[in-house]
């Protein structure tokens, strides 16, 4: 399909258009990008055997690889220290330097964003469905499998289909107890998991300029739960401040024409809207969080951590909801910072010793319970609040477990209720 003339474009077709050199792209063609930064987590090591069987030797550039430990951290099964063993010699044989393991580790999306690893207008990929977070510093961020990324590896480039937009336009105030992630999770209840299939998600409107960069992470994270290849904020002064002292390489910062054309727009209203919540099979299956609170759907587990919503401003938060508060008879709260340096920062803030004394358990940083791989694993016909982004059947362990996903303060009051809890009851 060749470009036609006659209309604008939107930051996603620009991005991708950059990364191809060409002047322009649209919806539907196929380009072959440039990638600005490869990021992999223990599922790269799949991406080993390919780079060796088409014969490749050398990693096309080694300063835009990052490598990073966070799934099982330290390794929990045997199969598990592998695949590390297997990443670990990969990156000596090509000389990769970037390798964030066990004891500079995190969650390999923060990592990313807390070290500027990717600016406004690069194409970025990695081996995690949740790599779209990155979209929030106006960047194409996606995830790929292990056969593409030892192309990428090899190559430096990747054969792309350029997506339609879908753009999701936001307005109004949050009210008390109401977050980033009550508004993601309210659009993901009209666009539903298969409503952004392959198309990019791009947010704006006064309520997204608003937003702190942690606010945007949370937005673009969760477009991975519509079927998104993308999610995207158009970059401006707040992603300028935040990413200054850290990027790695220069910026090219793109925003969308005043006539670009989207798919669907979607209007979003936040006035009062309450705290929502995803219930139970699916991350589209939203509700109000009063309705359910009123429920009083005992939980076993809360889990507050994850890519989506354990930056230190959620951790924060949490902890001043929890202070003076007790963990309810019977429920175990695991909390997991998204990375170390936020496990350092709530060490020196005593978010630790807040949770801790309450009767949490604070782990170190990694994925933590949210993949129902590691620690926390749900049994059969037990149920959790979460504040991680899946809750289909056996996400957190067991297929009969009950996941209902929710903001990092709703967690919080959730662990203190012994039941899913609004948190504008404790405040």
């Amino acid at each position: 399909m060749t470009p036609s003339n006659g209309h604008g474009a939107t930051i996603a077709e620009k991005v991708l258009a950059r990364s191809a050199g060409l002047e322009r792209v649209v919806p539907g063609q196929i380009v072959e990008g440039a990638v600005d930064l490869a990021m992999m987590h223990e599922q790269g090591a799949q991406t080993v055997g390919p780079f060796h069987q088409m014969g490749a030797t050398k990693v096309w550039d080694p300063d835009r690889v990052v490598i990073a430990i966070d799934h099982w951290v330290p390794a929990s099964t045997e199969g598990a220290a592998v695949l590390h063993r297997i990443l670990r010699k990969f990156a000596a044989e090509t000389g990769l330097p970037h390798f964030y393991d066990v004891g500079r580790h995190g969650i390999c999306h923060q990592i990313l964003a807390e070290n500027g690893w990717v600016v406004p207008g690069d194409l970025a990929v990695g081996t995690d469905s949740h790599t779209n977070m990155l979209g929030a510093m106006g960047a194409v961020a996606t995830g790929i499998g292990p056969t593409e990324m030892a192309a990428v590896l090899a190559l430096g480039r990747l054969w792309l289909k350029v997506p339609p937009t879908v753009r999701v336009n936001v307005r109004g105030s949050f009210g008390e107890g109401v977050t980033a992630k009550d508004l993601v999770l309210r659009i993901l209840g009209e666009v539903r998991t298969t409503g952004a299939t392959y198309k990019a998600v791009e947010f704006d409107g006064p309520t997204v300029r608003h937003l702190s960069m942690p606010e945007r992470f949370t937005l673009c994270n969760m477009t991975t739960e519509m079927g998104a290849k993308t999610g995207i904020v158009a970059p401006d002064a707040t992603t300028k401040e935040y990413l200054a002292p850290i990027a790695k390489h220069p910026m090219h910062p793109m925003t969308a024409d005043s006539d670009a054309r989207y798919e669907r727009t979607i209007e979003v209203d936040v006035d009062g809207m309450p705290p929502m919540v995803a219930c139970p099979y699916s991350p589209d299956n939203v509700r109000p969080l009063p309705d359910v609170a009123r429920e009083h759907v005992r939980i076993d587990q809360a889990f507050l951590g994850s890519c989506t919503n354990a930056r230190i401003e959620d951790l924060r938060e949490g902890a001043a909801l929890m202070k003076g508060n007790k963990v309810a008879a019977g429920v175990r709260f695991i909390v997991s910072p998204a990375s170390t340096p936020i496990y350092e920062q709530c060490l020196r803030e005593g978010i630790i010793e807040t949770f801790t004394e309450a009767g949490a358990v604070f782990t170190n940083s990694s994925c933590s319970a949210c993949f129902g791989g590691n620690m926390g694993i749900l049994a059969p016909e037990e149920v959790c609040a979460s504040s991680s982004n899946r809750n289909f059947p056996g996400r957190m362990g067991a297929k009969e477990a009950r996941i209902y996903l929710m903001s990092p303060a709703a967690v919080v009051a959730s662990a203190i209720r012994g039941e899913v809890a609004d948190p504008r009851e404790l405040r």
